[in-house]
């Protein structure tokens, strides 16, 4: 049997061809003296919006470390710019009072200035105007859950909870040999003690 014969005339060959490679085609890079392709774009400039210059992948790195979208701008321009990039140009609102940390002491003032003593005396007494503050506003359950219970506003939770206990121990029936005379103090007691762990004073 030949090559030429008739079962191998529709066989293709199997041998791959050597097809010559050519270059990607495209524009060649803008970088001076470089012959490369220009496969990736970089911007021209702020009022140029659509353009773009072509560069290889390493003269392209080159470009963009050195691209400044602020040039021509006036520092004005640039401040507002800047503050409005730290909220992504939303508008934004003051914390409240309530949220408002104190403000720490500077880095050049040593701990044991005056300066240093007069600001631990301001924030403490922010801290005393703003507990006054929290007392006079309590809501009128609240004002006389602690009437109830014998206490002062500015009771700490555990003060609360010992005098709850207090309490109860005084006025339950088993303690007063099941005299029921005080049972209603008992209950003005649990309920005052329920509005204040509600409120988050205990």
């Amino acid at each position: 049997m030949t090559l030429d014969s008739k079962i191998f005339v529709g066989l293709k060959s199997t041998r791959k061809r050597s097809v010559p490679q050519s270059e990607p085609s495209g524009p060649r890079c803008q970088w001076d003296g470089c012959e490369k392709n220009g496969t990736h774009r970089a911007p021209v400039g702020r009022d140029a919006e659509g353009l773009y210059l072509f560069f290889c992948l390493e003269h392209v790195k080159e470009y963009n470390k050195g691209y400044n979208f602020a040039t021509g701008l006036s520092d004005k321009d640039i401040a507002r710019y800047q503050k409005e990039a730290a909220t992504g140009g939303r508008p934004t609102w003051g914390t409240s009072v309530s949220q408002a940390s104190e403000t720490p002491l500077p880095g050049n003032v040593r701990s044991g200035s005056a300066k240093a003593l007069n600001a631990r005396k301001t924030a403490a007494q922010r801290k005393a105007q703003k507990a006054d503050f929290l007392i006079r506003k309590l809501k009128v359950l609240e004002a006389k859950a602690f009437e109830t219970l014998g206490l002062s506003p500015a009771a700490t939770p555990e003060e609360i909870k010992s005098r709850y206990k207090e309490r109860l121990k005084m006025h339950h029936p088993d303690a007063n040999q099941g005299d029921r005379t005080s049972e209603d103090e008992l209950r003005a007691s649990i309920e005052a003690h329920k509005i204040l762990k509600l409120n988050g004073f205990c």
